[in-house]
């Protein structure tokens, strides 16, 4: 609904974008976020211990197959002419070969024979080897097991918190009042109840599971890597903090840029929507230049943000790889000298290399997800600004309008404005007495809608009075106030689902009789049963299958069900022709015997029935009475009905 003296409608502030590029609280958004895990806290110990599972059968893998690497090895040096003749000699005692060799000067061989199990002759152990080999298998299957269990339950987890988190907003957007749609762009809210909870929610569904089992790996490969060698291990967590050290800083700096992409994002699918839904306008007043100006300056900001961002974080992955790899060489290195000095066996030294592209390859992972992670963190931050915006007042009235509601309408002495430093209504005063029709005009911005919505209470009024029936509004809550009032506004508003649907919506559990009855009433039943599937035709959010006009005795209809005490008519014929006008005015007429009405109008020749009229000028009534009466003083209401038919026959 478009407001009359308001700052600024919803698209209407494109200058008042803040700036972008401000560090927000990741910390407190983190831990926020956290917290909305509590509800699955148990399912993910659960995950957690299936995780430990999981990563405890993978890690022994590359210990099992270096054993198996020792049998092949030992059963290739014990075939050997040279080893097979020194174990004869000593007759098959290994730590005389050792002696001999150590004697001979060639105690690094000798002790490379001493750290494995020869026996001389026998060549490879093929039994033992397929044992080693089928216990690598099994527990490798046991791990992807665990790990398949894992992910089962860390999908629920995620999707059921997402799904938690958009009920929350689209609570919260029913709490919110009207004011904040008015100052925020719609496009905006729309990507931050829609873009930014599905990243959150493709963060949450892939980072997670990958997060935990990460970590659970690269603690479970510390734990092996210093059982075999405390000393390689050492030497591979010294590239440990340079890494953690630069991830740590490209990832702060890439987080500004997120957030920046977001909000980029957010002013973008604004300046869309309103663009598309101002289509006509646009081509009409040739702004098609203007209008792809603008969006291709959007669209650059976006694009500069958005590869910040990606480029940044982009870094993370090739600068692990670079650590990984001087790792892996000071691993060849001194593993390749501690199997020379017989200190370690040559499998021992395969499975430490195995463990340490194990280590690095989480810690890659880790590194890759925060390039997701900070995206994720920025789109958190913009929901939860929304869910953080000031609500309206809760009231705690519990007083309640007579039973059946007579529709006495009462402002005493109303005084409002939308920014403390302008007074939009002052002193207003009305009287409306049960079933009487009063008609509001006047210039725009003389405050008609502004009345509007002090009545149906989507403002509070800054001092007076108003009520129903003798009960003041301040002894009333705001949906008790709501129900006494129907509504039929100048932009139609039919949503997606079939025509008795669209109807239905006026009172909830309608029978099918109902529906049609008040489609009759509304002089809609005829040209809805010439629609191709009459009630059940399927309408999209556009409804470009039918007229204005037929909208419009759609939203009628849906009035006529609703059955209200008082009516609100808000420009209700100002987009259709003449003919369908009258229609329309029939329907409205019918629909307004026996109620109190308030008819907002700019044509004045469709408000001359009205029993009263209120000609507003700048937040005041200036004159009221008949038709008639304010004819013959020739006053405002004179000079306004004159002018629309000499403009009308110019």
């Amino acid at each position: 609904m478009m407001m009359a003296g308001r700052p600024g409608g919803p698209m209407g502030r494109p200058g008042s974008q803040t700036q972008v590029g401000k560090s927000k609280d990741t910390k407190a958004t983190l831990k926020r976020m956290t917290r909305r895990f509590g509800p699955e806290s148990k399912l993910l110990v659960a995950a957690l211990l299936l995780g430990v599972f999981s990563v405890a059968f993978t890690v022994i893998g590359p210990k099992i197959l270096g054993d198996a690497i020792n049998v092949i090895f030992s059963g290739i040096v014990g075939s050997t002419p040279q080893v097979k003749a020194l174990y004869k000699a000593c007759n098959g005692s290994q730590q005389c070969v050792v002696h001999y060799l150590s004697q001979h000067g060639k105690s690094n061989l000798g002790s490379m024979l001493g750290s494995i199990k020869i026996t001389p002759g026998n060549g490879i152990d093929f039994s033992q080897l397929g044992h080693l080999a089928l216990l690598a298998i099994f527990v490798y299957l046991v791990g992807s097991f665990f790990s398949w269990g894992q992910g089962y339950i860390m999908a629920g987890v995620a999707q059921r918190t997402v799904a938690r988190m958009r009920t929350d907003v689209e609570e919260k957007l029913g709490r919110l009042p009207l004011r904040y749609f008015d100052t925020h762009a719609h496009g905006d809210m729309l990507s931050r109840v829609t873009n930014d909870i599905d990243n959150i929610s493709t963060v949450i569904q892939q980072g997670m599971s990958q997060l935990l089992t990460s970590i659970l790996t690269i603690i479970g490969v510390l734990i092996m890597m210093f059982w075999i060698s405390p000393l390689l291990a050492v030497v591979s967590l010294v590239t440990v903090p340079l890494a953690i050290w630069g991830a740590a800083l490209i990832a702060k700096r890439s987080q500004v840029q997120f957030a920046a992409q977001w909000k980029q994002t957010g002013y973008l699918n604004g300046h869309v929507e309103a663009m598309h839904t101002g289509h006509v306008l646009v081509q009409v007043f040739g702004a098609s230049r203007a209008s792809m100006e603008k969006f291709n300056d959007l669209n650059d900001k976006t694009y500069q943000a958005s590869f910040k961002a990606q480029f940044l974080s982009g870094i993370i992955q090739p600068m692990m790889q670079f650590f990984s790899n001087v790792n892996y060489v000071l691993i060849a290195v001194f593993g390749g000298y501690r199997v020379a000095t017989g200190a370690l066996s040559f499998g021992s030294v395969v499975a430490f290399t195995q463990y340490a592209r194990q280590f690095t390859q989480p810690m890659t992972q880790v590194a890759s997800q925060m390039n997701m992670l900070q995206s994720g963190l920025a789109s958190a931050e913009r929901v939860f600004e929304m869910l953080d915006a000031d609500e309206e007042e809760r009231l705690l009235q519990t007083g309640e309008l007579p039973n059946p509601v007579r529709g006495h309408v009462d402002l005493k002495d109303v005084e409002f404005s939308y920014t403390s430093d302008r007074k939009l209504i002052e002193g207003f005063n009305l009287e409306v007495p049960q079933g009487r029709t009063v008609a509001i005009v006047g210039p725009t911005g003389a405050g008609k809608t502004t009345i509007v919505n002090l009545l149906m209470r989507f403002y509070e009024v800054d001092s007076g009075m108003i009520s129903i029936d003798e009960v003041p509004y301040s002894d009333l809550s705001r949906d008790t106030v709501r129900q006494a009032y129907g509504m039929v506004l100048q932009d139609t508003w039919l949503f997606s689902g079939t025509v008795r649907e669209n109807i239905g919506y006026g009172l909830e559990g309608a029978t099918d009789l109902q529906i049609e009855q008040a489609a009759t009433a509304a002089l809609a039943d005829h040209f809805i049963r010439t629609l191709p599937l009459g009630y059940e035709t399927e309408l999209d959010g556009e409804s470009a299958s039918i007229s204005a006009g037929q909208k419009q005795l759609l939203t009628i209809a849906r009035a006529f069900l609703a059955n209200p005490e008082i009516l609100i008519l808000d420009e209700a014929t100002s987009s259709v022709d003449s003919r369908t006008e009258v229609l329309i005015q029939a329907a409205m007429a019918k629909l307004r015997t026996g109620r109190t009405s308030f008819v907002i109008a700019h044509r004045l020749s469709t408000i001359r029935n009205a029993d009263i009229i209120l000609v507003m000028e700048s937040g005041t009534i200036v004159e009221s009475g008949s038709h008639d009466d304010l004819m013959e003083s020739k006053g405002a209401y004179f000079r306004l009905y004159n002018s629309q038919f000499t403009e009308a026959v110019n």
